[in-house]
């Protein structure tokens, strides 16, 4: 039980697992700083400062009132759209073209047949004639 639980640890798809999540962890805090420091002044000047706080009470008042806060989640999803946006054109777009390059780089000549084949090429060249 436990060796095929080390070779379950050892095998290459858990490893990249975690590595995956410890760089989505920290790409997070990087996200979450972006957003701070360059998103959310965007979001300032482009709406003159509003703050989306708004709620709706639907029943009570005082603390045991029933509120949906809809402005927090309309913050969050201005604020996800546009890192969305910028992390596709920064991150995405770049990768997906230095990724077609290597693809370019790596993709062999076409080579030209062997003298095996042009040999074989002209047999069947003759055949067709006689036809």
């Amino acid at each position: 039980m436990i060796q095929g639980f080390r070779n379950f640890i050892l095998r290459g798809n858990v490893v990249d697992l975690a590595v995956g999540v410890v760089i989505g962890a920290a790409f997070n805090g990087l996200v979450t700083a972006f957003t701070r420091a360059f998103l959310d002044p965007i979001i300032k000047l482009v709406t003159g400062g509003v703050n989306f706080g708004g709620r709706l009470i639907l029943a009570g008042s005082g603390p045991n009132a029933i509120t949906i806060e809809y402005g927090a989640f309309l913050t969050a999803l201005i604020t996800f759209l546009l890192t969305a946006v910028v992390v596709y054109v920064f991150v995405v777009t770049p990768m997906n073209r230095l990724s077609e390059r290597f693809k370019q780089a790596d993709k062999p000549a076409k080579a030209e047949p062997s003298n095996q084949e042009k040999l074989l090429a002209e047999i069947r060249d003759l055949l067709r004639e006689r036809r």
